[in-house]
């Protein structure tokens, strides 16, 4: 039998959720990407829990399992796993703030729209899908089940995301939906955002900065950064660093402003 790593092209155990219990009293939901896993934004969720965030960074549905079983995954799955990851940190944490990679970040924008977040951090995120033929997933589904991997659109050398070795055409066609859900929430956000936002990438179009900005409120304050340096994945690239250090410092001062 092939272990599943040979079947998925993933390290399971890299790829285990994080949790980590803080003690500044607010805590902060990361959402990985689409066919990926925790091992993308680990060294994110890392940096909260050392900044002094509860932090949880589960594997969603679909995920860390085959690209076969995330083509069976319906959105709402991961939308409903996201949204109880989310309203557990709440119970217990005066303000959570989320932080989203690509999938992640339409799950984040998709989940501030029917809840209260204290602020969000995005990179890269995606609403919408360039390929011409994207439209016709729901069909090309049953005749192709799968194309060539998305992963590691990474410019620094060496980095891996761990994510699936193939993407599956009904987790697109699932994918898709789920960014048109997230884009018709869009006006009803009111948490503030930072957007971290590479100059090349090569898996999510200028498009979808383009129908977030023109789809919030235009009262709601939105910060973008540009990446000049750093592909798709830019958590394992070479301004992590600088995404790690002025999302918590975004977070701080949302927090600061909201306790003067």
């Amino acid at each position: 039998m092939p272990s599943n790593q040979e079947v998925s092209g993933q390290d399971t155990a890299a790829n285990a959720p994080f949790h980590h219990r803080g003690e500044n009293g607010e805590a902060v939901l990361v959402i990985h990407g689409f066919t990926s896993g925790p091992a993308s934004m680990l060294p994110w969720a890392q940096a909260f829990a050392k900044a002094g965030y509860t932090v949880d960074l589960p594997v969603l549905p679909g995920h860390v399992t085959s690209w076969q079983e995330l083509s069976r995954t319906p959105h709402s799955d991961i939308v409903s796993a996201v949204e109880r990851a989310y309203e557990a940190l709440a119970a217990k944490h005066s303000r959570v703030y989320v932080a989203g990679m690509s999938m992640g970040g339409a799950l984040a924008l998709h989940l501030a729209a029917t809840h209260s977040p204290a602020g969000l951090a995005l990179v890269n995120p995606g609403l919408t899908i360039e390929s011409p033929v994207v439209k016709f997933t729901g069909v090309l589904r049953f005749f192709l089940p799968s194309i060539k991997s998305i992963s590691n659109d990474i410019a620094k050398p060496g980095g891996d995301e761990q994510a699936y070795s193939r993407t599956p055409v009904g987790g697109v066609h699932q994918l898709r939906k789920l960014f048109k859900a997230a884009t018709r929430g869009l006006p009803k956000i009111t948490a503030p955002i930072i957007v971290f936002r590479s100059d090349q990438d090569h898996v999510v179009p200028e498009s979808s900065i383009e129908v977030l900005c023109s789809g919030l409120d235009e009262a709601l304050p939105v910060q973008i950064r540009r990446l000049t340096r750093s592909y798709h994945v830019a958590t394992l690239d070479h301004e992590a660093d600088e995404i790690f250090n002025e999302s918590i410092e975004f977070f701080r001062k949302l927090s600061s402003a909201h306790h003067d």
